[in-house]
């Protein structure tokens, strides 16, 4: 009797916990749910489980501000990397190839935090001479990242025994800032006049991508909810080479209107005014 009374109650706890299809590629009912899933066979040399939790939470930082945006599945490799692919998955998944492994989290998590900004981004082909400002966006994205983290670690880890990791997050983002510092005699906008020429022929120079993502840091931890507007910087279709002037203005015309002030600010770093424009054309997000 006792045996079949145990029984029964096993059975009606399982009824009203939540049912997870392992392997399941749906999103959840309102499709928001950030799906990103570890190669399993890959050589991570690291706990799969605790693999998902690092990149989880990198992306967690920037997914949050992110308002109603659906993505498909993040499929990650540990090796041949860092770098998103263009040619999805079999299911649409996007691609994410890292150059780490073992425990190295704060590597993990910087590298993997460029990538989904760039996925963020809706990243494409083509298009190559304002792409330097881009993966300045996507560097800065890595060190909001590893910043936001290590305040989250601190007091809600993924285990309880990895709360002491926050600060060796903390630190590798702050060596990253010091390591690429706009010189103080300087504005970024005097400082990309000099260096403008070789960022349109080669968009990852990471010194100097690491220079404007410095400078842009400060602006996304103070209005983190302008980080959607970076979802459409790639908006705009492509018809030809863009100056930066132009490149700038397409991406104000394509956000909403909430955004429009904080490109404006942006833009204004390098000494550019933007036109204002009244409404941003709908683009189904």
């Amino acid at each position: 009797m006792k045996r079949r009374l145990w029984l029964l109650i096993v059975v009606a706890i399982w009824s009203l916990a939540p049912q997870v299809s392992v392997g399941a590629e749906s999103n959840d009912a309102d499709g928001r749910r950030l799906v990103i899933r570890p190669e399993p066979d890959a050589p991570w040399n690291a706990q799969l489980a605790d693999v998902g939790k690092v990149l989880d939470s990198a992306a967690d930082q920037l997914w949050i501000h992110f308002g109603d945006r659906k993505l498909a599945v993040i499929l990650v490799e540990p090796k041949g990397g860092p770098i998103v692919l263009y040619g999805r998955g079999p299911n649409g998944e996007y691609r994410v190839r890292l150059a780490t492994g073992q425990t190295y989290w704060s590597q993990y998590a910087f590298q993997f935090a460029h990538e989904f900004c760039h996925i963020l981004c809706d990243y494409r082909e083509g298009g190559k001479e304002n792409k330097w400002f881009e993966e300045s966006i996507c560097e800065m994205a890595s060190l909001f990242a590893l910043r936001r983290m290590a305040e989250v670690w601190r007091s809600d880890p993924p285990y309880p025994n990895w709360r002491d990791y926050s600060s060796a997050l903390a630190k590798y983002a702050q060596e990253r800032l010091e390591k690429h510092e706009l010189p103080s005699d300087t504005t970024l906008a005097a400082w990309y006049r000099q260096h403008a020429e070789e960022l349109r022929k080669e968009p990852c120079i990471r010194e100097k991508n690491g220079v404007v993502a410095g400078v842009f840091l400060p602006l996304f931890e103070e209005q983190p909810e302008h980080w959607e507007a970076v979802g459409y910087l790639n908006a705009e279709e492509l018809n030809g080479p863009r100056g930066f002037q132009e490149y700038l203005q397409d991406w104000h015309r394509n956000v909403p209107e909430k955004h429009k002030p904080f490109v404006r600010r942006i833009a204004g770093l390098f000494d550019i005014e933007l036109a204002e424009e009244s409404a941003a054309r709908a683009n189904g997000r």
